[in-house]
C-alpha cells in the first residue's frame, strides 16, 4: 500500500482541518437547501446528502497514480476531492436544479464543472461533478479551500458503488466481461432514470388536474 513518508504525513495532517471546515460548510449549505425545499414546496430535488474526507491512504495512492510526489503540497495543489460531498437526487432532472442552486450561491466559487451524465466515462460511470472553492474564515486569516460535489441519481449511485466494489475486489482492474456487464447496466439505469422522470411528471400533472378540479 502506498503511504506518505513520516515527515510528509505530519504535514498532510496539518492541512486536513481546513478541508474538514470546507466539508462542514458545504454539507451545511446543502442541508439548508434541503430543508428549504422541504418547508416551501411539495417536492424536494434532494433525496439525501453524504460527505467524507479522503483517507490518507487514498490521497497517497491517487498522487502515486498521477505520477506526483507524495507531499502535502502536491495534495493541496492537485487533489480536488480531499473534501467530498455527494448529493443524491430521486430523478435525473433534479440534478440540473441542484447545480443551478449551487452556482447561485454567492459565497462559493465554482472552479470546474464536469458532466459525466451527458458524456459518461468509458466504464459507464455517470454523475455531475462540481469543484468549488469555499472561503474559510480563521481568527487571523481567510483562505479558500477546494471541495468536490458529486450530484447523481439513486440509480447512478448504486451503479457507482457496485463498480467500486468490483474494482476493489480485483485490485483496481475489472475483468473485461464484468466491465461489459457494468456498461450495459449503466445504460439500463440511464433509461430507467429517464422513464421514471417521465412517470413522475405525469403523476404531478395528474395531481395538479385533480386539485384544480376540486377547487
Amino acid at each position: 500500500m502506498t503511504r506518505f513518508g513520516e515527515a510528509e504525513f505530519a504535514r498532510v495532517k496539518d492541512i486536513m482541518p481546513a478541508y474538514d471546515y470546507a466539508l462542514q460548510i458545504m454539507a451545511t449549505k446543502l442541508r439548508i437547501i434541503y430543508m428549504h425545499y422541504e418547508s416551501v414546496g411539495d417536492y424536494n430535488p434532494i433525496n439525501h446528502i453524504q460527505s467524507r474526507l479522503k483517507s490518507f491512504e487514498s490521497m497517497a495512492e491517487k498522487l502515486s497514480r498521477k505520477g506526483l510526489p507524495l507531499t502535502a503540497g502536491a495534495a493541496r495543489e492537485y487533489l480536488d476531492d480531499i473534501a467530498g460531498v455527494r448529493v443524491i437526487c430521486s430523478f435525473a432532472k433534479d440534478i440540473a436544479t441542484v447545480v443551478d442552486t449551487l452556482e447561485r450561491q454567492q459565497d462559493i466559487y465554482v472552479v470546474r464543472k464536469t458532466d459525466y451524465i451527458e458524456s459518461p466515462k468509458e466504464t459507464g460511470y455517470r454523475s455531475y461533478h462540481l469543484i468549488v472553492e469555499v472561503p474559510i474564515y480563521l481568527p487571523a486569516d481567510r483562505i479558500r479551500v477546494k471541495a468536490e460535489v458529486q450530484i447523481r441519481t439513486q440509480g447512478m449511485d448504486f451503479w457507482a458503488g457496485m463498480e467500486h466494489k468490483a474494482r476493489y475486489k480485483n485490485e483496481g482492474t475489472i475483468p473485461p466481461n464484468l466491465a461489459r456487464e457494468l456498461r450495459v447496466c449503466s445504460e439500463r439505469i440511464a433509461e430507467l432514470d429517464r422513464q421514471m422522470s417521465l412517470i413522475h411528471d405525469k403523476i404531478r400533472m395528474f395531481n395538479d388536474d385533480e386539485n384544480a378540479a376540486g377547487e
